[in-house]
């Protein structure tokens, strides 16, 4: 899988998210400061990871920063994306089956690298619902991203 991963630190935690990342076979696509010359500002690198699974050149991506709300904001406003902000399995596990999210938002404060470990498990292991309410759900978040684009 394609994965775009943002951060506005290059806290120990971002980047052992990469580097689990690419242990579990996946392609990494790193933005922020964890990228050299790239701007680490949680908005505009927020953004640029959301954009790529927008754009179809990311399958997912995973947005950090200091609490994980502002990634997961930036990456809410981009059309097409469906950002959690998860701090446990739960939690991720939940935002997969039945938002359909796309976008993993995670706090450099409050992630531990056991509790990464636990997240990344419940995030790939869950498939989105088929169930007809929460399809229908995930729809309608869908037509709220082409009524602001009308507004």
């Amino acid at each position: 899988m394609r994965i775009s991963v943002s951060s506005d630190m290059a806290e120990p935690v971002a980047r052992l998210l990469v580097e689990e990342l690419r242990r579990r076979g996946h392609e990494v696509r790193e933005h922020g400061a964890l990228r050299s010359g790239d701007d680490p500002q949680w908005a505009v690198c927020s953004e640029a990871a959301a954009r790529d699974v927008a754009e179809g050149t990311s399958d997912q991506a995973v947005v950090c920063c200091w609490t994980g709300t502002g990634a997961s904001v930036a990456a809410n406003k981009v059309p097409g994306v469906r950002a959690a902000l998860c701090t446990d399995a739960g939690t991720a596990e939940g935002a997969r089956r039945w938002n359909d999210a796309n976008v993993l938002a995670l706090s450099l404060r409050l992630t531990s690298a056991p509790v990464l470990t636990e997240i990344l498990d419940a995030w790939f292991a869950a498939e989105p619902s088929q169930d007809p309410e929460d399809v229908q759900n995930v729809a309608r978040v869908g037509r709220l991203d082409v009524a602001r684009k009308v507004s």
